[in-house]
């Protein structure tokens, strides 16, 4: 198998890997956490080598230079607003490739040109340092969560805003079904499916049934887990999105990892943490144009490629990927969240979804994986205990003394709209769920 990687701006196939037959891969269970809004520079630019944090500089609308600065002790960001991730937005931070945009949007502040060392998240830092990380991961659109969502599922979206319109794309779930293999997804709050109304509901459960299958040893072969979204800005989140502490966010991590080490399945298990798209948090490198999914992102260049979104930070978590060396392992390996489905069509013999996760200038992410000399031992990891949160609608952002509180309108996120829905409602009132709306 070709391996795409980034070198210079442009995709090249620069090695082949061989990837062993399907079922001498090692791994029976794919677990896939989809957290919020973080970019790769943000949260892990402290690496060397893949990325950039203190020393990098951005002009605002009036030419005044800015400088990237740790962020810590403030893991929410109360006093500023959420950076600018929408379609039209990131191209103004995209800035035709040259990424100096930022600042130049001006529902932006001095907040997305901030960055978290690895000191400041001591559970996530372990992790990357324990097994692998990937430094050429983006985005699969150039455009907000609910897009990068949908490619997660649909490997396309049917979308370009976080609008809660319902969708009828085909999706992963479909594949797996059709052939059998079992699967499921588990939701905190808000559960994403609403988007597809009611059709997903009978492979859905809460995120507590999660928790006792791991430890019951009865996971599916695929299972997606989404955290408890952050809505009303009122500090209950735990999905990383601004203005949620990032610390409840590690604590949220550490739970999925420790269910999954103390599984009779962590064996043959891979955890896959991923980011749906970078939160108009800065980024030094420019994404690449790939293959379309479908017709719906209209921003193409002469060969009809269309952008991925800008790095986000994921690590993977398997004896296949288990790390005791002195440096961090790092993949360099061209991946989109399609990668996912890539690995997942290529496991149980399932056919891709679109043109997307058909092309090969994106990569499978078991060319990521080492099948030849897995390593089973399990690393003592820092504990990472809950905080109790401010709520940033109480003295944070909507305070009269906040240089921002005009810019905010509303103490919601676009999982507000969601969760209000008629569809997340029925949901909601299933007996099989016992989670209350937000």
């Amino acid at each position: 198998m070709n391996v795409p990687q980034l070198i210079d701006g442009q995709v090249e196939f620069t090695s082949t890997v061989t990837l062993p037959p399907v079922e001498d891969s090692g791994i029976d269970h794919i677990v896939v956490v989809m957290t919020e809004n973080r970019s790769f520079d943000h949260f892990l630019g402290w690496l060397l080598g893949s990325g950039k944090q203190a020393g990098l500089s951005y002009a605002d609308n009036n030419g005044a230079l800015h400088y990237t600065h740790p962020l810590a002790p403030d893991y929410e960001g109360c006093n500023h607003p959420d950076p600018d991730h929408s379609y039209t937005g990131s191209r103004i931070a995209y800035a035709n490739g040259h990424m100096n945009g930022f600042l130049k949007d001006t529902v932006n502040d001095d907040f997305c040109i901030g960055y978290y060392q690895a000191a400041d998240q001591p559970f996530f830092t372990a992790l990357v340092q324990n097994y692998l990380t990937c430094d050429s991961y983006f985005a699969s659109i150039l455009g907000p969560t609910f897009s990068n969502r949908m490619f997660l599922w649909a490997a396309q979206t049917d979308r370009l805003d976080d609008s809660i319109s319902l969708s009828s794309l085909p999706m992963i779930f479909d594949r797996l079904s059709a052939a059998h293999i079992s699967h499921r997804y588990y939701f905190n709050n808000v559960p994403y499916l609403a988007l597809w109304g009611l059709k997903y509901i009978g492979s859905t459960s809460p995120f507590a049934q999660f928790l006792l299958q791991a430890a019951l040893g009865i996971l599916p072969s695929v299972s997606f887990i989404d955290p408890f979204y952050t809505v009303l800005d009122d500090g209950t989140g735990n999905d990383d999105h601004p203005h949620a502490d990032i610390r409840n966010g590690e604590h949220f991590l550490a739970t999925v990892v420790n269910a999954i080490h103390n599984s009779p399945q962590r064996d043959k298990t891979l955890l896959v943490i991923t980011f749906d798209e970078w939160g108009g948090f800065f980024e030094h490198i420019a994404p690449p144009r790939v293959t379309p999914g479908n017709a719906v992102d209209t921003d193409r260049d002469s060969n009809g490629k269309v952008l991925l979104g800008f790095r986000i930070p994921p690590i993977l978590v398997s004896p296949l990927t288990r790390n005791t060396k002195p440096s961090v392992q790092v993949n360099h390996t061209l991946f989109d969240h399609t990668s996912i489905l890539k690995f997942i069509e290529w496991r149980w013999s399932v056919p891709s979804l679109t043109p997307r996760d058909a092309a090969p200038e994106i990569g499978n992410l078991a060319v990521a994986l080492n099948f030849n000399s897995p390593d089973y031992t399990l690393p003592i990891l820092p504990s990472a205990p809950s905080v109790v949160a401010t709520p940033c609608f109480q003295g944070g952002i909507f305070s009269p003394n906040s240089s921002t509180a005009a810019q905010v309108s509303a103490p919601g996120t676009e999982w507000a709209r969601l969760a209000q829905a008629q569809t997340t409602r029925q949901w909601l009132a299933h007996p099989a769920f016992q989670t209350k709306m937000p």
